[in-house]
């Protein structure tokens, strides 16, 4: 039930995340952090089973910043994917497999920002935009719409916010509160969460 959305332009990514924790029936939290700092520009965003998205979060990035200090530099974003494509694909042919899936967001210096998408069953693939769970089918057909690679920061959350206004308006599920971030040249960007309170704001000063 959960969604990630994660987009690709020219100069960034923006990654959203929803913050809801559900178990069975029962919402538990609507505060959940999703997304995860693995270097100064490389984030990850989860969802799947709750502690497996924990622990497998923290499995990759302690080794990620391992890496580093071994051997002086960070990993790219794609070798970072791979790492952690590789390391799904092992514990997949365990007797504990992480039941989680990834968007990969990152900068790299020579080919600029890049987003991955990754799955449970380890398949990996580089996207210029991406979704996880219900909430995708309805994100992926306006994205196809109105993605446009070379969009501002402004015009790439009113696109993020387009997204959550259909997931919002047509999934059973109530996902309220998304959390967005932006990779860049310059790091790592906190965004304003998108959620359904500031959206019906903006909704009643439009009226």
């Amino acid at each position: 039930m959960e969604c990630l959305i994660g987009i690709q332009f020219k100069d960034f990514v923006l990654v959203a995340a929803d913050m809801t924790t559900a178990q069975s029936i029962m919402v538990m939290k609507n505060d959940e952090e999703k997304i995860h700092k693995m270097s100064d520009k490389l984030i990850m965003a989860v969802s799947g089973e709750s502690g497996d998205t924990t622990q497998f979060s923290e499995y990759i990035g302690k080794n990620i910043q391992l890496y580093k200090m071994r051997n002086g530099y960070e990993l790219s974003p794609k070798a970072a994917a791979s790492f952690t494509r590789r390391n799904l694909a092992d514990y997949l042919r365990s007797r504990t497999p992480y039941f989680v899936n990834l968007l990969m967001a990152g900068y790299d210096v020579n080919s600029g920002p890049e987003l991955y998408f990754i799955d449970y069953l380890a398949s990996c693939v580089k996207v210029p935009y991406a979704a996880h769970g219900y909430g995708g089918f309805f994100s992926l057909s306006i994205l196809d719409r109105y993605h446009k690679y070379d969009s501002t920061e402004e015009e790439a959350y009113i696109l993020l916010k387009k997204c959550v206004r259909e997931i919002h308006k047509r999934l059973i599920v109530n996902l309220p509160n998304f959390k967005v971030q932006k990779v860049s040249k310059e790091g790592i960007k906190e965004l304003e969460p998108i959620t359904a309170k500031n959206l019906a704001i903006e909704d009643a000063d439009k009226a």
